[in-house]
């Protein structure tokens, strides 16, 4: 209809225009509008129809990202509704047909895409930005390549793929382990996999939503299944690595899988780490290997071939003990050295850049340009967003202002003072079922004249899977999530509330603060002023749509809240082209 597209939903026998059916109307909207590329050019108008509800005047607006606002019709004023539009309408800028073809390619959340992949779908068929489509799909290639090598000729091998946050390393490796559970299910053997993790959150709001969905769908085909049942099974797919740890500390036999995906690999503990809780938390006094070592280890129990695939993303160590990819260099130089070892050609020039000698693992070392993936799936509304804040994070206003100028234009970021306001904002834009949160660094302590209490234990699966009703959903903006919360996982809007743990500095650095008893005191270690640093990366990296910064005034009548902890964080960021939210929409 000219430049007008019009989706519809039907529900048929409805006598009432309910909120979810005008959520799913919206998302249909949105889905074309962010992933068809016939309606780039359109306007798109949402309409739900109820047949059997009363007549209701629709609600006028102008259209907000070439979305209008969501119209309702009955049976009998739908075709007025139909009729509105097209008067609005202008010459088509693409044909039917062209429309018709072309492609829809959307990029769905973690979640969502780990649900498509565990009932069998493809990778290829969930990705949405064809650079990063075509790299993801190099990667997935050359990593079965290294897997089928090492079947054949018997050897053993790490393959270390790194990424930009959001890039899709998670999906890679849910996508290997689930191409080997379906070859497992088709009577290959020798094909089990495993994806590991050390990210309880991440494990438990994976695991939940696949088992969630295989209950939905086991009803919707007419059957019945137990809800204890689908985790079980789901348990199997997504291991703890602490829990797979435990079991071959005990168990010395060779695993059943002979391939372990083990994400976000950068932190795995270091040997002290892992001593320490070995010893006191699992009674095991002669534990004395780092993480990495003892993985490489349970695995080369195989008397054939194995391999482990780390996915590691540069910058996202945030916690005492997280050895990075280094570690993980140093157990296969002293201990492994029959194991090949692939890796990027880009290694060293990037975020997960090694403090390790590459050379020291001689010429075992396999360099493959696929094995690392540098444009970000998740926020596909600007696949530099990734980039943006690595130079925000630079503290170098300069550069994080030429970067953001490339990236405001579709990806909206605002900074605040006020926490009301930036509530408002991420309510005004998030339509449909496009998820909104309220996150902080585990350090922002002082957060709590906000209301933003650090240190609550949030429930991730009911923060990230419930819906508005759920007052333990983000959709409240009651619960804020830490780095340790949201790591690996996403959101499609996000408010980042600043706290004086991390404050910049006149000459481009940053200061770094913990919060002791009573006042703020300096952090002096290098890696926990860099497990600081990458708190805040991986807050500023959730977000998919769109981001709030909220950065406090501050009370000069308290001292462990001085302006002077928030104003130059505030001045650095709009330095660097952030623009400013005044007042609540």
């Amino acid at each position: 209809m000219g430049d007008q597209v019009i989706v519809i939903e039907f529900k048929v026998g409805a006598g009432t225009y309910d909120r979810s059916a005008t959520c799913q109307v919206i998302d249909y909207a949105l889905d074309l509008r962010n992933f068809h590329e016939g309606c780039r050019s359109t306007w798109l108008n949402p309409v739900l129809v109820a047949t059997d509800a009363p007549f209701r005047v629709s609600a006028s607006g102008a259209p907000y990202d070439q979305v209008y606002p969501t119209m309702v019709a009955n049976r009998s004023s739908l075709a007025a509704i139909i009729a509105a539009i097209a008067a609005r309408a202008s010459p088509p800028t693409v044909s039917h047909r062209e429309w018709l073809t072309a492609r829809y390619r959307p990029t769905p959340t973690i979640i969502k895409a780990s649900q498509a992949l565990y009932q069998g779908h493809q990778v290829a068929e969930i990705t949405h930005a064809e650079a990063g489509a075509d790299n993801l799909g190099a990667t997935t290639a050359a990593i079965a390549g290294i897997i089928d090598q090492a079947r054949r000729s018997s050897r053993k091998a790490i393959c270390l793929v790194t990424g930009v946050p959001g890039a899709g390393k998670t999906l890679a490796g849910l996508n290997l382990v689930c191409q080997h559970r379906q070859r497992e299910g088709e009577g290959v053997a020798g094909e089990h996999a495993v994806f590991l993790s050390g990210n309880g959150p991440l494990v438990d709001v994976l695991r939940e939503a696949l088992a969630l969905d295989d209950v939905s769908r086991a009803k919707s085909k007419g059957g019945a299944l137990a809800k204890d049942e689908a985790l079980r099974r789901t348990n199997h797919f997504i291991q703890s690595i602490h829990h797979f740890r435990d079991a071959y500390v005990k168990d010395l036999s060779p695993p059943v899988d002979q391939i372990a995906v083990y994400d976000e690999a950068q932190r795995a503990w270091d040997r002290e780490q892992a001593m320490d809780f070995m010893r006191t938390k699992r009674g095991q006094s002669h534990f004395d290997q780092s993480e990495p070592a003892f993985l490489i280890s349970v695995m080369d129990r195989h008397p054939t071939w194995a391999v482990i695939v780390c996915l590691i993303g540069g910058g996202q160590e945030i916690n005492t003990g997280e050895a990075g990819l280094a570690e993980w260099l140093r157990a296969l130089r002293d201990h492994f050295p029959h194991w090949l070892v692939h890796v990027s050609d880009r290694l060293e020039s990037t975020d997960s850049a090694p403090a390790f000698v590459m050379a020291e693992l001689g010429d075992r070392v396999v360099r493959d340009p696929s094995l690392h993936l540098g444009v970000s799936l998740r926020s596909f509304r600007s696949e530099r967003m990734s980039t943006g804040v690595a130079a925000l994070m630079s503290g170098r206003s300069e550069a994080a202002a030429q970067e953001l100028a490339c990236i405001l234009p579709r990806f909206p970021i605002v900074v605040s003072r006020s926490l009301a306001a930036a509530r408002s904002w991420v309510r005004a834009h998030a339509r449909g079922s496009e998820r909104y949160g309220q996150l902080a660094s585990s350090g922002g302590k002082r957060l709590k004249p906000l209301g933003i209490v650090m240190g609550l234990k949030v429930d991730p699966c009911c923060w990230f899977l419930n819906d508005h009703t759920d007052v333990r959903s983000s959709f409240y903006l009651e619960d804020t999530a830490s780095e340790f919360d949201v790591q690996g996982l996403e959101l499609d809007w996000t408010i980042v509330a600043w706290d004086g743990d991390l404050i910049h500095q006149p000459d481009g650095g940053w200061r770094f603060r913990a919060f002791k008893g009573t006042k703020w005191q300096d952090i002096r270690e290098e890696a926990a002023q860099c497990y600081r640093l990458n708190a805040y990366r991986v807050l500023l990296t959730r977000a998919r749509q769109g981001m709030a910064i909220v950065v406090p005034h501050g009370d000069p009548n308290d001292p462990t809240r001085l302006p002077a902890f928030y104003d130059p964080t505030w001045a650095y960021l709009t330095r660097a082209g952030i623009p400013e939210l005044l007042d609540a929409p």
